[in-house]
């Protein structure tokens, strides 16, 4: 059965990513300086204007406005080249609300007698997911997978001023097609780049072919009847917060599989490990990777849902999609008896109390082998279960 799939990514100077690094950014310089403090910090970005909200808890003293102004610059937009250069700067920020500190500094079950990993209930209720695919050495789906590398080799071209031309924002998109699941070939890819307005839209559709697509695409995925679309509207010289408004959070999809799995809904920049938007995110991908590295399935989704001020997840769920070597059932209690999901046993495991965040605002939150959530060392003890 042949079928297509579509994934898009964006560069960190999307409007959206903008607001995402720089909510991050503050993130990590809390971090830095209180390793326990408690923060959801959000941005919107509007043409020379920048919003800074969210609560904390911290004995940090930060300029918030500095570490943005920091961002704005590490991301590219300065040399008073752009309005958001020299933007305004809103800043918002109060203290955490003692409504829900009651629920995240102690459980349900720790008030119950519960142990030390009881401590923290987590700081929300809903559901996070997480997955992973046999389909791509990183373990993630390959059209999401394709579109993160051409956004991060748009980049690198830029900052490398080997394409001089190239400004901050940008956009990518891929659509693979597949035989069954297996992807056999590239059907179309879009690349929107923000340029200097003198440059010929012929010189940047060659250059991007040769120096983005040809560079990230491999060769056997491409052939005569895949598309191009580069630039489609037929100028992009406006871009960043001067051309659109950005918000943290709005590029959830971006930031995990792609649209290929279910989104509880939360975001995750801007968020402290205890908020479990973030944090459960990362360990049910944690948990998928070893799965599938294990062996147990070829593609694993996870759902985990919680409740506020409860250490202890209300459910957990699993789907191989017909892929696993054990029923789907037997599954979700292996996961649950070899991997605590209880929010402080999480950010142990993985080590989430750092200031590792701003890495994780672009480019796409899984499929890095840096981050600590992509660790696959739980497979070979995992394989045991398909020995019985």
């Amino acid at each position: 059965m042949r079928r297509f799939f579509t994934s898009e990514s964006v560069t960190e100077g999307h409007p959206d990513k903008v607001c995402d690094k720089i909510s991050d950014g503050i993130l990590d310089a809390l971090l830095k300086e209180d390793p326990e403090a408690r923060a959801a910090i959000e941005c919107c970005a509007a043409y020379n204007t920048l919003f800074i909200t969210g609560e904390v808890r911290t004995k940090a003293v930060i300029d918030y406005e500095a570490v943005a102004r920091e961002v704005i610059r590490e991301i590219g937009y300065r040399h008073g080249s752009f309005a958001f250069d020299a933007c305004e700067i809103i800043s918002r920020i109060h203290g955490q609300s003692a409504d829900i500190a009651l629920g995240v500094d102690a459980s349900v079950e720790k008030k119950a007698g519960g142990d030390e990993l009881d401590t923290l209930g987590a700081g929300d209720q809903g559901m996070m997911f997480g997955y992973a695919t046999k389909e791509t050495e990183e373990l993630m789906p390959l059209p999401i997978v394709l579109a993160h590398k051409l956004a991060r080799r748009l980049a690198e071209l830029r900052k490398s001023k080997e394409l001089p031309y190239l400004r901050p924002d940008g956009k990518t998109q891929v659509t693979v097609e597949y035989d069954g699941k297996t992807p056999v070939r590239v059907d179309s890819i879009v690349v929107s780049v923000q340029h200097k307005p003198t440059v010929p839209q012929e010189r940047i559709h060659a250059d991007v072919k040769e120096q983005v697509v040809k560079a990230v695409i491999p060769a056997a995925l491409l052939d005569e009847n895949t598309k191009y679309y580069i630039n489609p509207t037929g100028n992009f010289a406006i871009g960043g917060p001067e051309g659109d408004s950005g918000l943290t959070g709005r590029k959830i999809v971006v930031d995990t599989y792609g649209g290929r799995c279910a989104h509880g809904g939360g975001a995750f920049s801007g968020k402290d490990p205890t908020k479990v938007d973030r944090s459960a995110a990362y360990m049910a991908r944690y948990v998928c990777k070893n799965l599938v590295a294990a062996g147990i399935a070829d593609e694993v989704e996870l759902e985990i849902a919680y409740a506020i001020g409860v250490a202890r997840p209300v459910s957990v769920f699993i789907d191989t999609f017909g892929t696993g070597k054990l029923p789907d059932d037997e599954i979700a209690d292996l996961v649950q008896r070899e991997f605590d999901l209880r929010p402080a046993a999480i950010i142990a495991t993985l080590g989430l109390k750092r200031p590792i965040y701003s890495r994780t605002a672009a480019y796409g939150h899984f499929g890095c082998p840096d981050f600590p959530w992509e660790k696959v060392d739980r497979a070979e003890d995992l394989r045991k279960y398909l020995e019985k």
